[in-house]
């Protein structure tokens, strides 16, 4: 779907970038405006536009395109509302603007205007907003008029069916339309499901191409029916739609899955990691040069927490704990200790909890804020953790929840993390497990370099105090 999505949209794409790249320069050009011609409204100067601020509009151009990437900025036109759009523009022109303004101190010799910045900012945010109303508002109008509409019939009305359905209804900027069903029981015909008829049975497939103008054919057809599919393949030979062959495999397909070619010949890809090739090599490097960092700047600190534990009780500094990551293999991960010497020695292995006795002063503090974490910083660096992915679990507890959690065991396609996605999301600690995996596998399905990076930025955006940590 996604292939299919990029496709179909690259006239709304196209739009959507030169108009953004319009809306940024405007920005900065009123922003200029009004700190040097007419400043709180007096006039101020009439010297010609400065050619250094002219130039500058390309890495402006550059840090807004990468930044929107980084954040994720669009978004398909029917989940986005007025003000989860601003929310998203605000996010992207803060995050540009520090970005842009924090890389002139790298060079003194460019005398940028730093209250242009803020005007920037603000001209930014609003001529950004109106380009995507604009843009947006535009493309609904021509698909209500029918502009570049493309009718689909989908062949099956089952669960299959109408989850394709769902699935094109989230980007009408695509284009497509859906007319309706074709069912093969004889008793749906006439009936709606969601917005949308049944129209017919498989039978009248050539019959409803040809009454509603069909131009994409999408064929669902549950296992039960894939008898069927040589007989609608064959009545279709005289049409001239595009036909796309969904197949029944919903329940199995998760991560990484889609359609591959081994010689020629087609593989339906179920699951798989996406740490393969090049992604493997620019996920470690990246873990081993930001862990190196990470290390050099904490180390002060880490040395100071090394102390206050050691003056606060008796014991090891460091605590190790048996943790599963990638493709079950087990490694000892490291923290500060927090509890008392031996604290699972009668209890065996807990979760822990609220108001846990078991835990020393400097602990609870360690572990509110997480700095009894630090010491992963070594696990990354050596390879057994990478810095953003599924925190790794307790092989005893692996055990457990496998058995009741679907899905739990495909955490495990990716190396565990020190931070992720359902940590940022507020879903660490002592909070919903399916939650957190409902997080994890979106990560993993979702994964990219640049993902890792904004999981990064919103880590240290959002700090490390975490009240679910016990």
């Amino acid at each position: 779907m996604a292939g299919m999505i990029r496709k179909h949209s690259q006239i709304y794409s196209t739009t959507i970038l030169f108009s953004n790249s319009f809306a940024v320069a405007l920005a900065w050009l009123c922003a200029y405006l009004i700190r040097f011609k007419v400043e709180f409204f007096v006039e101020v100067g009439s010297a010609p536009i400065n050619n250094m601020y002219l130039y500058a509009l390309l890495p402006i151009w550059l840090v807004f395109f990468a930044n929107s990437r980084i954040l994720g900025h669009s978004k398909p036109i029917s989940m986005s509302t007025p003000t989860s759009e601003l929310v998203a523009i605000l996010k992207l022109t803060s995050f540009s603007v520090l970005l842009l303004t924090a890389a002139t101190f790298f060079y003194r010799e460019l005398s940028f205007s730093r209250i242009m910045a803020v005007y920037f900012w603000f001209f930014s945010n609003v001529f950004l907003f109106l380009s995507h109303r604009l843009v947006r508002f535009l493309v609904k109008k021509m698909r209500d008029r029918g502009m570049g509409l493309h009718k689909v019939l989908v062949v099956g009305a089952g669960e299959l069916g109408q989850k394709v359905v769902q699935k094109l209804d989230l980007y009408p900027e695509i284009g497509f339309s859906v007319v309706g069903y074709l069912s093969h029981n004889p008793d749906k015909v006439g009936t709606t499901l969601g917005e949308y008829k049944v129209l017919g049975l498989y039978e009248d497939l050539s019959q409803c191409i040809k009454e509603y103008k069909v131009s994409q054919l999408f064929v669902a057809l549950p296992s039960s029916a894939h008898e069927r599919l040589q007989d609608i393949l064959i009545s279709l030979e005289e049409e001239t739609v595009d036909i796309k062959l969904v197949p029944d495999l919903l329940r199995y397909m998760d991560l990484q899955s889609g359609i591959e070619e081994l010689d020629g010949m087609p593989v339906i890809n179920l699951t798989e990691s996406p740490l393969y090739g090049w992604n493997t090599v620019f996920k470690r490097v990246s873990d081993i040069v930001l862990s190196s960092l990470a290390i050099l700047i904490t180390f002060p600190i880490m040395v100071l927490i090394a102390i206050v534990i050691k003056l606060g009780s008796r014991g090891p500094l460091l605590y190790k704990q048996e943790r599963m990551g990638l493709d079950r293999n087990v490694f000892w991960m490291y923290k500060f200790r927090s509890m008392e010497p031996e604290a699972e020695k009668q209890s065996g292995p807990v979760w822990a909890k609220e108001d846990d006795d078991r835990r020393t002063r400097v602990g609870t503090f360690l572990r509110s804020t997480s700095l009894d974490e630090l010491p992963q910083f070594f696990n990354v660096f050596i390879g057994q953790m990478s810095l953003v992915g599924p925190r790794p679990e307790r092989p005893v507890f692996v055990d457990e929840f496998k058995k009741s959690i679907p899905f739990y065991m495909l955490r495990l396609k990716m190396k565990a993390g020190l931070t992720g996605w359902a940590q940022v999301n507020g879903w660490r600690g002592n909070t919903s497990l399916e939650k957190r995996i409902e997080c994890d596998l979106y990560y993993i399905k979702n994964w990219s370099l640049l993902f890792d990076i904004k999981i990064l930025f919103l880590t240290i955006w959002k700090g490390l105090i975490n009240r679910h940590a016990y």
